[in-house]
C-alpha cells in the first residue's frame, strides 16, 4: 500500500514537473523580409523553447493588418518600423508600447532606371504601404531633404516591401519606393536603381521594433521577458562571423533566394549600423528621427515631436538582458 501510495504521488510529481516546464504560446506577427533572421535562428534551433516560449510566428501583407491584429488581441507581440507603433497611439488611440529594438530599416531609396536624380520624381508616383507611417513618411523626407514636397508626386498604396518591389519591376507607373533586403537587392538584379541608404539620406531611424500593448506588457511580463531573452540570444548566434555559412543557408532556404542574393543580404544583415542592431538594442536617437519626421508630415503635436519616453517600456528589455549575460 506504501509503495503503490508512493508510486502514484511520483507520477503526480513528474506530471507536475512537466505542466510546469510546457513552453508558453506567444502569437508574433512580421513582415516577411531579411529582418526576421533572429526568429528564424531561434526556431530553427530551439532558442525559444529553451526560455520556455513557444513561437507561433506569423505574417502580415500590411501595416493595417498588422496593427489590426494587436488591437485586437488576435496578436501577442507585433514586429514592424516603430513608427506603427506611434501611429496606433496617436491615431488609432490605441495604448502600445516598444519594448525592444531591431534595426535601422535596411532601406534604399529605389527609383526606376529613368530617375536621374530626385527632382525628376516630380509628377510621379511613391509606392508606400501605408500613406501616413514608417517608410512612406520615410521616402517622403528622403523626397523633401533634394526639395520635392508630397504636392510635386502621386502616393500610391501598395503593400509591403515585397509587393512594393514586385510592383515597381512589372510597372514604370510606380517610379519609387524605399525597399530593403532582399528585395532591394532583387530590384537592382531587375535593372532598378538605388539613390542611396535611407540612414545616409536622413540619419539615424528606428525601424524594425518589437512592440505590444501595454496592459499584455504588463500582465505578461516573465513571458516577454524569456521572449526577449531568446530573441536576443538567438541573434547573437545569427550575426556571429563564425556561424555565417549556416545564417546565410538559413535566409536563403526562408527567403527562396539564390547563393549570391543569400550572401548580399547576410552581409546587410550583420552591418551594426545597417543591419541589425547589436542585442536588438532600441535606438534612442533613430527613435527622436522617426518622431520628427512625423511631426514634419502630418503635423501632429503642433509639429513639435514629444520625447520617446512616452512611446517606450525596456523594463522587460533589461531583465531578459540580465537573464543572458
Amino acid at each position: 500500500m506504501i509503495r503503490r501510495t508512493c508510486a502514484v504521488f511520483l507520477c503526480l510529481m513528474l506530471a507536475s514537473t512537466a505542466l510546469a516546464q510546457a513552453p508558453e504560446p506567444l502569437r508574433v506577427k512580421v513582415f516577411p523580409g531579411a529582418q526576421n533572421v533572429a526568429l528564424w535562428t531561434g526556431l530553427a534551433r530551439g532558442t525559444f523553447l529553451k526560455h520556455g516560449v513557444a513561437v507561433d510566428l506569423q505574417f502580415t501583407q500590411t501595416s493595417p493588418e498588422l496593427r489590426d491584429g494587436l488591437a485586437s488581441g488576435a496578436v501577442d507581440v507585433a514586429h514592424a518600423a516603430a513608427d506603427n507603433a506611434i501611429a496606433m497611439v496617436e491615431v488609432a488611440k490605441h495604448d502600445v508600447v516598444l519594448v525592444m529594438g531591431g534595426d535601422s530599416s535596411m532601406n534604399e531609396f529605389f527609383v526606376q532606371a529613368d530617375v536621374a536624380t530626385l527632382a525628376d520624381m516630380r509628377g510621379r508616383t511613391l509606392t508606400v504601404d501605408a500613406p501616413n507611417t514608417a517608410y512612406a513618411l520615410q521616402g517622403m523626407k528622403i523626397l523633401k531633404n533634394a526639395g520635392v514636397v508630397p504636392s510635386d508626386y502621386k502616393v500610391k498604396v501598395t503593400g509591403g516591401t515585397f509587393q512594393r518591389g514586385k510592383a515597381m519591376i512589372e510597372s514604370k507607373e510606380n517610379a519609387a519606393s524605399t525597399l530593403n533586403p532582399p528585395y532591394s537587392f532583387e530590384a537592382a538584379t531587375a535593372g532598378l536603381k538605388s539613390m542611396g541608404r535611407a540612414i545616409d539620406l536622413i540619419g539615424p531611424y528606428q525601424a524594425s521594433s518589437a512592440f505590444a500593448m501595454r496592459t499584455w506588457v504588463a500582465g505578461h511580463g516573465p513571458l516577454l521577458e524569456r521572449y526577449i531573452a531568446g530573441y536576443v540570444e538567438a541573434l547573437r548566434w545569427a550575426t556571429d562571423p563564425a556561424n555565417r555559412e549556416a545564417t546565410t543557408a538559413l535566409l536563403a532556404d526562408k527567403l527562396k533566394l539564390s547563393p549570391d542574393l543569400a550572401a548580399k543580404t547576410y552581409a546587410a544583415v550583420v552591418d551594426p549600423r545597417f543591419g541589425e542592431t547589436p542585442d536588438a538594442k532600441l535606438d534612442v536617437e533613430g527613435l527622436r528621427n522617426v518622431l520628427a519626421i512625423r511631426a514634419e508630415f502630418t503635423g501632429q503635436w503642433g509639429g513639435v515631436p514629444p520625447s520617446p519616453d512616452k512611446y517606450v517600456e525596456l523594463g522587460p528589455y533589461s531583465r531578459a538582458l540580465a537573464r543572458i549575460k
